[in-house]
């Protein structure tokens, strides 16, 4: 199928792939901008898991103050090379992770970042809301209200804000199977006006 500039344009603008990849991903799926998307997603999360644990010392502080000054972010994110944290596109991820920050006040990166006994207590909060079920439901409830409380307080798996469709770890993989660096979220401080 002839694939015209047009849809390869289209399909670049909406997930920042590479021409080359653009134009082979509407090849295979026929012209398919939806499919086109999905096979981009899927082979640039493949590429970012296998840039994973590569050693990140580059990067910035990226500091971002939301609109009124009431709240304000520092964040540091890191990248294997200072090429890469130069970029306009590395800032508008540090950008986007800032206000996601700013607007839903993680408490942690990852889940496994959330202490030992804040994970007991919440399970302990589920089980007593559960009380007189089965074993067997009440495990299944605790199981799912958990996955709901790591993606209120995680960070990578909070739905992104500006395309709630992905999780900002999706979205990170995409910017790493871009660059083919890894890039990680290393810390951040969340401040709010008059908050201790």
């Amino acid at each position: 199928m002839k694939i015209n500039a047009a849809q390869v344009k289209k399909l670049r603008e909406a997930t920042l792939a590479p021409i080359m990849d653009c134009k082979a991903a509407l090849q295979e799926t026929e012209g398919d901008l939806k499919k086109a998307k999905e096979l981009l997603r899927k082979k640039g999360l493949a590429h970012a898991k296998g840039l994973a644990g590569k050693e990140t010392k580059e990067g910035l502080i990226y500091s971002y103050i939301h609109a009124g000054g009431k709240i304000g972010v520092l964040l540091e994110i890191n990248s294997q090379t200072d090429f890469v944290a130069r970029t306009e596109e590395f800032k508008d991820l540090a950008k986007d992770i800032a206000m996601q920050i700013a607007a839903l006040n993680p408490a942690y990166i990852i889940r496994e970042e959330v202490p030992e006994e804040v994970v007991r207590k919440e399970e302990e909060i589920y089980r007593g809301g559960a009380k007189g079920k089965p074993k067997k439901v009440v495990d299944k409830i605790v199981k799912g209200k958990m996955e709901k409380f790591y993606k209120e307080v995680c960070l990578l798996e909070q739905p992104f804000i500006k395309d709630e469709k992905i999780t900002i770890r999706e979205y990170l993989d995409s910017v790493m199977a871009k660059f083919k660096e890894n890039i990680v979220v290393r810390r951040f401080v969340r401040y709010k006006l008059g908050e201790e």
